[in-house]
């Protein structure tokens, strides 16, 4: 019987990832937002960091820069516990960054929400990221043996250390110093008294995006938090990138690195990132939904409908469906407003926890064929669940299908996995994985299909994206 429990903490998702969910999924990252040069700076985080929620729901925070003092809230939660009119009001200033956070390095606490804020020899420094830093623990002891002193256990903060530690009295050249000595996969916003500097890891294995709304520029994780201000998306930060903006307005573009091996990461495209957002152009939906067609191409069966996981499965259930002719059917109901709970369940209770936060629609699944597609399966736990929850509902067959390669290996870069050993597709073969998820038939994507599916690249390694959880083809040294 399993030892997990029930959210049971004082706010939302306190201490949740993917190693002690309930529901077997993998721990998103997190999602930053910066404006540059609006009256209501503070505001447009708001919405962006709201648009950005998926990616992180463990803490949320704005600091905003008005006339080179800083203002900034920060708190535990989702954005919208976080901030109100009257904490928003405060946060005045023409420029602003902001974070919503899922902890993949450092603890689930109020000291580890961002932004980070700093004093430092030129002034005042916030940093917001998105990613994790490979090398920080190395790092941090080394700078920790010379006498600095560390108030997080937040990856971030060693950025700040080695800003503060560079021989240079710019800020930029001082940054570019700091940022060369990092390997991992990240997405920096810095806020200065006078600056804002975004950069991007010279694999480009996070997604980080620019946009324009009148005369400010607006940065963010996803495309979709610019729908929600109304600005113009301009393009993806380049790997390796730092873009500096000054007081003038003036966009500086110059790099910290040389670009190395183009690494996105596929899971971007396969699960982490909005439908409605593009990722260098590529159209999440659009992907996934390409996704579906090349699974049901590859693993075609005989059924009678197809249905997906929601919310990030539907798309790749839609092109499946198309593709086969088989009709689509909302097979199962995801409950949006499970909130936290107090309640320490049975083991009995615990073992049924997805039921939760999924139904099946017993109507429409009744006396069918039913071809269940998903995005990925981790440790397989979820999976038998979904699929004993279509078998009690009625299905006569369950036959998963998955739009995405085997997930063997675990992520570095700012996805929470489980160890190798804990991947199901890393310890059991094919037939004993679907025998363990009780499913009729399974079949995963190949890593080729995705990889025409997601069509970023046509040359170099992996088509251009981070394919590691998949090949063991890890883009920078562990």
């Amino acid at each position: 019987m399993s030892d997990e429990v029930n959210w049971s903490g004082d706010y939302y998702n306190e201490g949740m990832n993917a190693k002690n969910s309930i529901f077997d999924k993998l721990g998103e990252e997190c999602g930053v937002f910066g404006v540059w040069g609006h009256p209501d700076a503070a505001q447009l985080c708001y919405y962006g960091l709201h648009a950005l929620q998926h990616r992180g729901q463990e803490s949320a925070g704005i600091c905003t820069n008005n006339q080179g003092e800083f203002h900034y809230s920060r708190g535990m939660g989702l954005v919208k516990e976080v901030f109100n009119e009257s904490n928003l009001h405060d946060l005045t200033g023409h420029s602003a960054i902001g974070h919503v956070r899922y902890s993949t390095a450092g603890e689930s606490k109020l000291a580890n929400a961002q932004p980070l804020i700093f004093k430092y020899r030129e002034g005042d420094l916030a940093i917001a990221t998105n990613g994790n830093i490979v090398n920080a623990l190395e790092i941090k002891s080394r700078l920790e043996k010379s006498g600095s002193i560390f108030q997080t256990s937040s990856d971030t903060e060693v950025l700040a250390h080695l800003i503060s530690r560079s021989k240079h009295d710019d800020i930029v050249e001082a940054v570019k110093d700091a940022l060369s000595q990092l390997v991992g996969a990240f997405a920096f916003l810095i806020l200065t008294n006078d600056k804002l500097i975004a950069a991007s890891d010279p694999n480009g294995i996070r997604p980080f995006t620019i946009a324009q709304l009148g005369s400010a520029y607006l940065f963010a994780s996803e495309t979709c938090a610019f729908d929600v201000v109304g600005a113009t998306y301009l393009r993806d930060v380049l790997p390796g990138e730092l873009l500096v903006l000054d007081r003038k307005n003036v966009m500086c573009k110059d790099s910290f690195a040389k670009p190395s091996r183009h690494a996105i990461c596929a899971m971007e495209y396969v699960y982490f990132a909005r439908p409605d957002s593009d990722i260098n152009g590529i159209n999440i939906h659009s992907a996934r939904k390409r996704m579906g067609k090349k699974l049901a191409k590859e693993s075609f069966i005989s059924a009678d409908i197809v249905t997906g996981v929601p919310d990030s499965s539907i798309s790749a259930a839609i092109g499946f469906a198309e593709q086969t002719g088989i009709p689509y059917e909302i097979g199962l109901i995801k409950n949006r407003y499970i909130g936290r709970t107090f309640i320490q369940p049975s083991q009995e209770l615990r073992e049924q926890g997805v039921k939760m936060k999924l139904s099946a629609v017993r109507k429409v699944v009744e006396g069918k064929r039913v071809v269940l597609i998903d995005d990925s399966i981790v440790r397989g736990t979820t999976s038998l669940r979904i699929v004993n929850l279509l078998r009690e509902a009625g299905a006569t067959e369950v036959h998963v299908r998955i739009s995405s390669p085997p997930f063997i290996n675990p992520c570095f870069y700012g996805i929470d996995t489980p160890e190798r050993k804990d991947l199901i597709a890393a310890t059991l073969t094919l037939e004993e994985m679907c025998r363990k998820i009780n499913a009729d038939s399974l079949y995963f994507l190949s890593k080729t299909g995705m990889l025409e599916s997601i069509n970023f690249m046509p040359q170099g390694v992996n088509r251009g994206c981070c394919t590691a959880c998949f090949d063991n083809s890890y883009p920078t040294k562990k």
